[in-house]
């Protein structure tokens, strides 16, 4: 969770990692706040103080706009209509996870972060 203190422990682990082209960082809301995930490679172990978790996979689909400034309702709507066009509906046995795209060169040049929406799915019934 988001709490000061392992929200600044994560921090620093995190930015110490080799940065790929592909962020491996997601974010999800927990109700009581957001919980910060990283994809692990083999290798690579995290400061104990840090869950490793098994995390149940899938099929999502991904909407991208601008971090912070996401008009949700109209992003929601057109997911919607993106899935029913396309014979899936949304999975909520699953978590809505997120993650920021943008590199820190690109964010400087652009000024602002895009995010990556990622909503579970699965095949209509």
């Amino acid at each position: 969770m988001f709490g000061e203190e392992k929200f600044t422990r994560f921090e620093e682990w995190f930015s110490s990692q080799k940065r790929g082209m592909f962020p491996k960082d997601y974010l999800y809301w927990a109700g009581e706040g957001f919980v910060w995930l990283y994809t692990l490679d083999e290798g690579i172990t995290p400061p104990s103080e840090f869950e490793v978790i098994d995390f149940p996979g899938g099929l999502y689909a991904v909407a991208t706009d601008i971090d912070q400034k996401t008009d949700k309702k109209l992003m929601n709507a057109e997911v919607d209509k993106f899935l029913g066009e396309n014979g899936l509906e949304r999975d909520s046995s699953r978590l809505e996870l997120g993650n920021v795209i943008t590199p820190p060169s690109a964010q400087e040049i652009i000024g602002y972060n895009q995010m990556d929406y990622y909503y579970p799915v699965k095949a209509k019934k």
